[in-house]
């Protein structure tokens, strides 16, 4: 905090245009709306600008162009381990997603071959089982949280299809791997200031705890497989056989990094994206007959209003300038994929959620970078085909078995922790029904071709 404090006065640039002076009515108002606010200050300010975040400044830059210039054409100017989402780092450790530079692309090599589509087809029954085991609790006539409910799935299939774990076998006693990672997690959605604090009694020692369960979970699956040279076909044995240029195989504690990041990834997007995908039915039934609209378009847009990654911290290495406004090195800069999808001179009617947005012409019309869920260039989410895979099999059997009513005077609240999701959960009626029409349109959501 104090180096963030140090680099932010040592800047040798002038800052952007914006707020670069504490204020606490701002603080204030960007913890219940920060999109409004960013959305206000783009109007203001243009594609670049500042905002004052508790003891730092962070640089905002929204809009295709500003996404592509920070993902792709000048990506190597930027790191993430140094953005302020580093925090992360205590519980998922140097994983794809915390890791920078030469590092990351080795890593990366080494982890393509389990998300290539051959890879994921071959999951697809242990996703289906899953899908189908959980579908059993939609019962016509029951109320259930629907957060919670994809939220447990998502995480039984990633310890299933990407470890080989049985989610019923990590249940011992009073272990729950999926309870022990919910726990950990829960770490991030607690007030900054609770972060901080330190003690038994803390987020942080609550994290701490379950991180340490976690660990000696995976650690012991990993011991195993090497000691019984038992291979199948999950990420954990592609990791345990991987080597690098030069033969080397990856230590334990790297293959942990990437297996807790893969779980935390794996399921955090999953159980988000098909939160608000629901959400948005419930409040537009009539889109489940449009003939026009497919499952895949229904994916589409819930991404393009609720981003899960809503945001992609990064850190400058030198000064630089962007749409004629220069910014300092060392400055803590975002990118950020919510707001940019509600930008009104992007999108006709951003907060209308119209998924005739995602015709084949509607795509091909799109710039480059305005369209990111998924982030970009060498940091596009290495997972996206099979979260596409699984959130395809969880609307099949949604769609196939009932259709699902958000209660009366539910108020969507979202909370950034540091994924978007509602922070009460979403309470959801089952009503038994046809299967949706929408199941018999073409373009499901699919498993795409292998990079």
């Amino acid at each position: 905090m104090l180096q963030d404090v140090v680099d932010d006065r040592s800047a040798t640039v002038p800052w952007p245009p914006g707020t670069t002076n504490f204020s606490f009515a701002n603080t204030q108002r960007f913890s219940k709306d920060p999109l409004g606010m960013y959305l206000e200050y783009y109007e203001r300010y243009g594609p670049v600008f500042t905002i004052k975040v508790l003891h730092f400044n962070a640089v905002m830059m929204l809009g295709p162009e500003a996404n592509h210039y920070v993902l792709v054409s000048n990506a190597d100017n930027f790191t993430w381990r140094d953005g302020y989402m580093r925090d992360l780092i205590p519980l998922l450790g140097d994983g794809m997603l915390t890791i920078d530079g030469a590092f990351h692309r080795t890593s990366r090599k080494l982890m393509l071959p389990a998300f290539h589509s051959k890879k994921i087809a071959s999951a697809t029954e242990i996703i289906n089982d899953e899908v189908d085991r959980a579908a059993e609790d939609l019962i016509p006539g029951s109320v259930i949280d629907l957060y919670d409910w994809v939220r447990h799935l998502a995480l039984r299939v990633a310890l299933r299809a990407l470890f080989g774990l049985d989610p019923d076998k990590a249940r011992a006693g009073d272990f729950d791997a999926v309870t022990e990672f919910e726990n950990a997690l829960s770490f991030h959605a607690r007030d900054f200031a609770m972060q901080l604090a330190r003690g038994p009694l803390t987020p942080y020692a609550k994290l701490v705890k379950s991180r340490a369960r976690l660990d000696e979970l995976i650690y012991g699956e990993i011991a195993s497989r090497r000691q019984s040279g038992e291979r199948g076909e999950d990420v954990l044995s592609l990791l345990l056989d991987a080597q690098d240029e030069d033969g080397q195989g990856l230590e334990d504690r790297h293959i942990r990094d990437h297996a807790m990041t893969l779980l935390f990834a794996g399921h955090d997007t999953t159980s988000s994206s098909v939160t608000f995908m629901f959400y948005e039915l419930s409040k537009n039934p009539e889109l489940l007959d449009d003939p026009q609209i497919t499952p895949q378009m229904i994916f589409d847009e819930t991404l393009r209003m609720y981003p899960p990654a809503y945001i992609g911290p990064r850190r400058s290495v030198d000064p630089f300038e962007f749409a004629g406004v220069k910014v300092p090195g060392r400055a803590h800069v975002n990118y950020c994929s919510w707001a940019s999808h509600h930008l009104p001179d992007v999108w006709d009617s951003p907060e209308t959620f119209n998924p005739l947005r995602f015709t084949e012409e509607g795509k091909k019309a799109m710039k480059k970078g305005q369209y990111i869920p998924f982030g970009g260039g060498s940091r596009t989410c290495i997972g996206m085909r099979f979260g596409q895979a699984e959130v395809g099999a969880i609307m099949r059997a949604i769609f196939e078995r009932c259709r699902l009513e958000v209660l009366p005077g539910y108020e969507l609240n979202i909370r950034l922790a540091p994924t978007i999701s509602p922070i009460q959960g979403m309470p959801v009626m089952v009503h038994r029904a046809e299967p949706a029409r929408v199941l018999s349109n073409t373009q499901q959501p699919a498993v795409p071709a292998a990079a």
